[in-house]
This record gives structure tokens, C-alpha cells and sequence, in this order.
């Protein structure tokens, strides 16, 4: 493993306009992208605790601007290695990669487009969010571990995202008044996030129930508001499924709900029947597009 990471300096995941970059010589991201290549096994999460992980967006066309993310990982405090936060999962990458998905340019005429995301690990979409999106205001959160979020502020003064993206300890179900602006608290509701983004955020199906009760806290009643979910298949289609059907006994809907392979980017309906017949090698192709609204 050693010997491998002193003469392969760069890994990368190619889709004629977006790659991914890993500057750093990570033995486990070169195992991975090493077993993706002889064996058609695809990671579901890339780097290691307190490496740094580059991320590169390649617009089409000649002159473009070239943008970067660098991000270290997070190492968590060993009482809480559960979260598996330090990653950066395929789901955050998956995001980031098609980040036109949330359709913010739904708001471009409202000054200011709130939005949250949970379950932040290093920040790549809160990051991605606020470096692109003009009008966005980011409340990156994720639980309150102290060596987690110390990294997710690093990561987004790192970025120079600082301006429109601020980070908190978050933990679900509990008050979200720490989330909010001033300007928020005093509205009674009617200007809370018109965007929530999480990724991987439905593996344990014994937080769903908490998770659940701080979207509805945190959702803006306007009928654009969107709760955006993007999650690998790690513990199988009953478990997403049986979120799905937690939602709708909180006034919330799914609005659709889509299948895409990682690497080709064929996309699919959702069908949880296929769990009777993919093994885990498939699982790992796929993550799964949700998306939430007010029922």
C-alpha cells in the first residue's frame, strides 16, 4: 500500500465536464479507485480523517472559470466514530456534481435563498452553494462533535465561503433557534429554509423520526420550499423505503424520487423490489435522488 502511494499522486472520476481530485497520496483512495478499475467495485466514499480532498469543477467551453474545493476531512472524537463522518461520501459528490438538481435558480429573483444542510461532514455542497449561487445564504450543521465541526469551519474559511455560509452545531430533533438568524426567529415561521440539502443521511433507520421532525421545524411553509436527500443504498431499499413511508405521517410528500448510477449516470424510477435480486457490488452503483415537499 505504501509503495503504491509514492508513484500514484492523483486519482479521478470523469464525466466529460466534472472530475474530481485527490491531491493528496491516500492509500484507501488509491485500494478504491484500484478495485473500481480491475473489478468493477465502486467506493461509496472517498479519503481518510484529516486528509484533503480536492474537488474540481470543469465547466464546457473554451476560457471558462475553473473552480475549486479544497476540504480536509473531518476525524470525529472517538465516542463518536457512529457518525461516520469522516468521508466524503458519494452522495455528497453526487450532489456537488449536479448541483443544477436543486433548481436554485427557481429564486433568483428573491434577495436573499435560505438554505440548510444537515449532516454536513466537510461541507461540499454548503461550500459548492454558497461559492455559486449569488443570493444563497448557507447554514452548514452537522452534530456536535467538536472536532467535526472545528474542520467544517476551517473548511469553509479555507473556501472563502465565510461571507454567506455559516456553520453549527446541530443536533436532530433538538431547538433549531441556534440555525436561525435573528430575522428568522421573529417570523413565526414564514421565513425559515426554502432549500434543505443532506447527504447519506438515512442509513440508521433509528434516527428517522428525529431527522424527520427537524425538517418539519426547519422547512418554509411557501409551497416552493424543497428538502432535498441524496443516499446510497448502504443498508439496503427497506430502509429508505420505510423513511418514505415515515413522511407522509408528518404532512410532508415525496415529491420524486430517482435512482442514479455514479459512473454512467443513467437514472431510473425508483423500485424497491429490486433489493429481492441486487447484491452489494450493485448496491454500490447507485444513489438515490428525494425529494420533499409540503403535502
Amino acid at each position: 500500500m505504501q509503495n503504491l502511494s509514492t508513484n500514484v499522486t492523483q486519482g479521478y472520476y470523469s464525466r466529460n465536464t466534472k472530475i474530481w481530485e485527490i491531491i493528496e497520496d491516500d492509500p484507501e483512495d488509491i485500494m478504491s479507485a484500484s478495485l473500481q478499475t480491475l473489478y468493477d467495485h465502486v467506493p461509496v466514499f472517498h479519503s481518510t480523517p484529516g486528509s484533503i480532498f480536492t474537488y474540481t469543477i470543469k465547466r464546457d467551453g473554451g476560457g471558462s472559470a475553473l473552480r475549486q474545493i479544497t476540504l480536509q476531512i473531518p476525524d470525529t472524537q472517538a465516542s463518536n466514530w457512529s457518525l461516520h463522518a469522516s468521508s466524503i461520501w458519494q452522495s455528497s459528490l453526487h450532489i456537488a456534481d449536479h448541483i443544477e438538481y436543486l433548481q436554485l435558480d427557481r429564486f433568483s429573483d428573491r434577495k436573499i435563498l435560505r438554505v440548510l444542510e444537515l449532516g454536513a461532514g466537510a461541507g461540499l455542497p454548503s461550500i459548492m452553494i454558497a461559492r455559486t449561487t449569488p443570493n444563497a445564504v448557507v447554514v452548514a450543521s452537522d452534530y456536535p462533535d467538536e472536532n467535526l465541526i472545528c474542520t467544517l469551519s476551517d473548511n469553509v474559511r479555507r473556501n472563502n465561503a465565510s461571507e454567506r455560509c455559516r456553520t453549527v452545531p446541530y443536533a436532530w430533533g433538538s431547538d433549531i433557534s441556534p440555525l436561525l438568524t435573528p430575522a428568522q426567529q421573529n417570523s413565526e415561521g414564514s421565513a425559515l429554509f426554502d432549500i434543505i440539502v443532506a447527504a447519506d443521511t438515512l442509513w440508521n433507520p433509528e434516527t428517522h423520526v428525529q431527522f424527520i421532525n427537524t425538517l418539519c421545524m426547519c422547512l418554509d411553509r411557501s409551497p416552493d420550499a424543497r428538502v432535498h436527500l441524496v443516499a446510497g443504498l448502504h443498508t439496503g431499499r427497506y430502509t429508505l423505503q420505510s423513511f418514505m413511508n415515515a413522511v407522509v405521517m408528518h404532512k410532508l410528500q415525496v415529491e420524486r424520487v430517482i435512482e442514479s448510477e455514479v459512473i454512467d449516470g443513467i437514472q431510473r424510477p425508483w423500485d424497491v423490489t429490486r433489493a429481492e435480486s441486487e447484491d452489494e457490488r450493485e448496491r454500490r452503483k447507485w444513489v438515490v435522488w428525494m425529494v420533499l415537499k409540503w403535502a
